[in-house]
């Protein structure tokens, strides 16, 4: 029979899949275009759920978040779970609960539960095995696949043969035993029960090259494909490369982000694509990740420390911090552009692919302790609070006890120094927070610095009654340092410290280290929040308590 003959692939198609009776047509319209604005991108976070969210994952999930929602499109979650051997239990539930608390925020796909939100589901391809086959029978029909029965054996024969004779590995010309296989041979393999997988007939030529443009390396040249790669496994589940076509044709996608390892897998898609009547989407192909190993870069890994995402929440990390640094590595002017608005949502800003960097980011671990401060620094005390309890109760229950036993006095706590030009940033991480505040608990209360070496015991102890004995909680700010410059005086302790600076060696010390003596007394510490709050806060009875428990322990 000719291989060619219309009537062959018709037949062949029929006995692969007899079961197939929709259609292409039937696919196109039951999704169909969407109506959105010419502009407006559908993008998609297609993860597979064999683990968990990684900082590489977050990456690229908040480019396509970006731009789609920037352009008044649709971001959707599909779930790509169609090996099942590598499927973690509860990894998708994780994957899902996880992506929200970094303000990933889906139009359409996947749920939580196991349910799908829109209408060009089943948005987990485990569950779309029918609409594969119409595709597939279809491109059998139109002679762009074939079955293929070769064992583990035979092919591994193949490769022994291609090896002998310094070919290239893979299943492509004369290696492609099942290409031209009669229909009879097919039919007696198939009436004996045998699984075959389907093939992509290929009909690239590697001497040939390709022009591509990517929307963030440019214009690359690529070499055309020739394998006959499998697009149906035995068990009729497709692989990655023919499920994501399918889907993301019918689910309208038109940019597809994506990292740049996948640039080798370019030449089949284009092929692919073209031999199912797709339009091709956009790909952006995003540099991957780098860390610091010595004064070289090196590629980040899933086993690199920082890079599992479990990891920052259990070390306190504000995921609005994570996405503010986030945004710093995908364009190069967003700190500046922060700078000058302070107050605006990260949602604000125009994000750019052209300012994408094309060589690979550097995962500084430093600069996201820095941004954190920031952000954190610029919250306010109701979603510290929020946030520090929400982190607290699942990995410091007793800490968590601590702040919900008076809201109100630890939002009073976390008020100190917040709002204003230059606020305190004290706070990096959420596991900062119970050493900052540690100190307003009886139960948290130690002293965790000395009085330096140099200073009459005497004097200090003399200083801490004096305080003690003439403390008063209602004074305001000034009248309360009126009366510690007033003891400093009276021990020989400079008041004014510009006479001080002047002439230092006519005085035991400023004002200052009176202050100091009082600091440690009272938290237990050389440095901390403005202790007129600190006082405040604590109130009259802690804070002579204190004092005089630090003067009699001199």
């Amino acid at each position: 029979m000719d291989i060619n003959n219309n009537i062959y692939y018709e037949k062949l198609a029929e006995i692969l899949f007899p079961d197939v009776t929709m259609t292409v047509q039937d696919m196109e319209e039951k999704y169909p275009p969407r109506d959105l604005p010419a502009d407006a991108k559908v993008t998609r976070f297609a993860p597979s759920p064999t683990g968990y969210v990684h900082f590489g994952g977050l990456f690229p999930t908040r480019v396509s978040e970006r731009l789609a929602h920037q352009s008044g499109g649709v971001f959707l979650l599909r779930i790509e779970d169609t090996d099942s051997k590598r499927e973690v239990e509860g990894a998708e539930e994780n994957l899902i609960g996880t992506l929200e608390s970094y303000g990933i925020v889906f139009d359409e796909g996947a749920a939580a539960g196991g349910g799908d939100n829109g209408v060009y589901g089943p948005y987990r391809q485990s569950r779309r095995k029918a609409i594969y086959h119409v595709f597939s029978k279809d491109l059998v029909k139109r002679g762009f696949a074939y079955p293929c029965f070769c064992t583990e054996d035979e092919l591994s024969a193949i490769r022994a043969k291609q090896e002998a004779e310094k070919a290239d590995p893979g299943y492509y010309g004369k290696w492609a035993v099942w290409r031209d296989a009669p229909i009879e041979k097919i039919e007696a393999r198939l009436s004996a029960g045998e699984k075959f997988v389907l093939r992509f007939r290929s009909n690239g030529n590697p001497e040939h090259k390709i022009k591509f443009s990517d929307l963030v390396k440019g214009q690359v040249e690529i070499t055309e494909n020739d394998r006959d790669h499998v697009l149906l496994k035995s068990d009729g589940i497709p692989t990655y490369h023919f499920a994501h076509a399918v889907d993301d044709h019918l689910m309208r996608t038109t940019h597809v982000v994506r990292g740049e390892e996948w640039l080798s897998s370019l030449p089949f898609h284009i092929q692919l694509f073209s031999a199912l009547g797709f339009r091709l989407p956009k790909y952006l192909h995003i540099s991957q990740l780098m860390k610091l190993e010595g004064n070289s870069k090196k590629k980040l890994s899933k086993r690199d420390h920082g890079v599992d995402m479990r990891w920052y929440n259990a070390n306190g990390y504000a995921p609005e911090a994570l996405t503010e640094y986030i945004m710093t590595l995908l364009n190069s002017n967003y700190e500046e552009w922060r700078n000058a608005n302070q107050a605006e949502s990260f949602e604000k800003f125009p994000f750019s692919i052209k300012k994408m960097s094309t060589s690979g980011c550097l995962l500084d671990m430093d600069k996201l302790t820095d941004v954190s401060k920031n952000t954190i620094a610029a919250m306010s005390a109701e979603k510290v609070y929020d946030s520090v309890l929400a982190w607290a109760r699942q990995y410091d229950v007793g800490f968590a006890d601590l702040l919900e036993r008076d809201p109100d006095y630890a939002k009073r706590i976390l008020r100190i120094g917040r709002g204003g030009k230059k606020p305190r940033k004290d706070i990096s991480v959420w596991t900062d927070v119970k050493p900052y505040m540690g100190f307003f608990y009886d139960e948290l209360f130690k002293t965790e610095d000395k009085i330096p070496d140099g200073f009459d015991h005497t004097d200090i102890k003399n200083i801490l009654l004096d305080f003690a004995a003439s403390y008063n909680a209602e004074d305001d700010a000034g009248e309360w340092f009126s009366g510690i410059k007033a003891i400093a005086d009276k021990y020989g302790y400079a008041s004014d410290m510009k006479a001080y600076k002047q002439n230092p060696s006519a005085f035991k010390g400023s004002v200052a280290d009176v202050s100091m003596f009082i600091r440690v007394a009272v938290t237990g510490r050389l440095n901390s929040p403005d202790m007129y709050e600190v006082m405040q806060i604590l109130g009259s009875d802690r804070v002579v308590s204190r004092v005089k428990a630090a003067a009699d322990s001199l």
